[in-house]
């Protein structure tokens, strides 16, 4: 007798005791890792049998003795014009009878239709079975084709959402389970942002700076069966509750990661001064909680539970804070993590094996190449609208947070290559509060506001900063020294970053884009006729 498939095909019984050899290499191809010296649960057991009724079967239909009688000829139009059609009657086929398209079926109750380059063929219980597209099927290769780069967009979209659907799914805490505080996405070779679901913004735009932080810092360090954990923002986090986990995905005989996945959820406590690790009042980094730069959470497939606790539990030992204060949640919303991780690399490698490495990566450039150009038009058309023709343009906006800080943005933008230079020269200095915002969060406010504002269905990608080149000033409010409290800035100042920009391009409803706004202004040509 054999075990449920639950615990892998062919394990049998011995003297009553199920053989469960199967139960890690199958809890490791769910979830992209295993722990070592974990009692196995057998939370149910599910018996099946088989067996033949004895009833009567369908009569055979008789063999084909000749060729189908064809009752007449018509005419019927298909994609290309009109084409002769062959009219059949059921009752006059056999099995065996093989019917090119285009042709008509009719019987009693249905008529049939098979289109060109289809076959339908009488079974031996008279049954008809149409193979679809019998004719020459043309092969997908890398050069660019519009259906196609239609079809890669929505399929790469689809990786993210269902990393994103198995996240929701294996977590148990509230934030990532009901408030849905998490998003998911795949990144290129380089770590630039490729496809994400719609999930959350500030995660999206901020998370291709996590990724291009590791592959920096770890290179040839990063292998097969390892999962990088992060969450500092010198190395691309938002606020540190917010924990990114990374898994490359490779290939065989490609010595490096062919593409990353990753995702990045909301803890609702990781330590430091304050329960929840959102402290008002924090005035540095380690009051926030646990710290994350490049932390493998798994190597060679196994998960490091005893190390990442011992991280989580160390905000404990500075005077006044506290480790986690969750710690179960942390390790199973972070296995969760590493699920969705494991779901991407799945359907990547599935997408690989379809098409190829090569066709899959020449789409995923053509789709970051078709967001560029997006946004290089609506550049154009915005100093078209606003500006001199043939002149450069300058608009200004500014806003001030609560403090008083001042957020400032000057975008110069060249008509003629469809770039701009945003420059946040003049914000404010870095807060003793934590309403400073990482380097990362400014980026990805800037890559939300851009997407927003092209006039195209594009998916928010790399390909929307390309022609974007942004100047933003050290130790200010909007790239903080590393040790700097940023805990509000990722929820806080990265509101009021999104409404500079949108003040500056007069996005923003009629009763905001007068205030504190310098309006566009041509200016004289730039050095060497580019910007930046």
């Amino acid at each position: 007798v054999s075990t449920s498939p639950a615990l892998g095909p062919g394990r049998e019984a011995h003297n009553g005791n199920l053989s469960l050899d199967a139960a890690p290499l199958r809890y490791s191809r769910e979830f992209g890792f295993t722990i070592p010296g974990r009692a196995i649960l057998v939370d149910d057991i599910r018996v099946r049998g088989t067996a033949t009724t004895g009833l009567g079967q369908e009569e055979p239909v008789a063999a084909a003795k000749a060729a189908a009688h064809m009752e007449k000829v018509t005419r019927c139009y298909f994609e290309g014009g009109y084409q002769d059609t062959c009219v059949y009657l059921l009752e006059h086929l056999s099995w065996g009878h093989s019917i090119p398209g285009p042709s008509i079926l009719i019987d009693q109750n249905s008529t049939i239709l098979v289109e060109p380059g289809c076959t339908a063929v009488v079974t031996r219980l008279g049954d008809i079975c149409i193979t679809v597209g019998s004719g020459v099927v043309r092969p997908v290769g890398p050069r660019l084709d519009p259906i196609q780069l239609s079809i890669f967009s929505h399929r790469f979209m689809s990786i993210a959402e269902q990393m994103g659907r198995i996240l929701q799914r294996t977590a148990i805490s509230t934030n990532i389970k009901e408030r849905l505080d998490f998003s998911c996405a795949l990144f290129g070779p380089e770590g630039g942002l490729v496809s994400n679901a719609p999930h959350i913004p500030v995660h999206l735009g901020a998370m291709q700076e996590t990724v291009q932080f590791q592959i920096r810092n770890l290179g040839a360090n990063l292998r097969e069966g390892d999962v990088i954990l992060s969450n500092h923002p010198r190395a691309g986090g938002s606020h540190l509750p917010d924990l990114t986990v990374i898994t490359p995905v490779f290939w065989p005989g490609e010595p490096r990661p062919v593409f990353f996945v990753a995702s990045r959820g909301h803890h609702a406590d990781i330590g430091g001064i304050t329960p929840g690790s959102m402290p008002p009042h924090s005035h540095s980094l380690q009051e926030e909680g646990a710290v994350f730069i490049s932390f493998k959470l798994v190597k060679d497939g196994v998960f490091q539970e005893e190390e990442v606790t011992k991280a989580l539990m160390a905000p404990g030992q500075i005077p006044g804070s506290s480790g986690t204060r969750n710690l179960h949640d942390n390790l199973s919303d972070l296995r969760a993590q590493v699920a969705a991780n494991q779901k991407g690399i799945h359907l990547v490698n599935e997408l690989i094996g379809h098409y190829g490495l090569e066709v899959v990566q020449a789409y995923m450039a053509h789709i970051q190449a078709n967001a560029e150009v997006a946004v290089q038009e609506m550049l154009r058309d915005f100093a078209r609208r606003q500006g001199e023709p043939g002149r450069p343009l300058l608009v200004e906006a500014e806003d001030f947070m609560d403090d008083g800080s001042p957020i400032r943005l000057k975008v110069a933008v060249d008509p003629e290559e469809g770039k701009a230079t945003f420059d946040f020269t003049g914000s404010g200095h870095e807060v003793h509060g934590n309403c400073n915002a990482p380097r990362a969060i400014t980026l990805s406010a800037l890559i939300y506001c851009l997407r927003c504002m092209v006039g195209r269905d594009i998916p928010l990608n790399q390909g929307c900063l390309a022609p974007v080149r942004a100047i933003i000033p050290k130790g200010s409010i909007l790239d903080p020294s590393l040790d700097a409290a940023v805990v509000g800035g990722n929820v806080l100042t990265s509101q009021r970053v999104v409404d500079v920009i949108f003040r500056a391009f007069g996005a923003c409803a009629a009763s905001q884009v007068r205030v504190a706004w310098r309006g566009p202004r041509a200016v004289g040509p730039v050095p060497g006729g580019k910007l930046g």
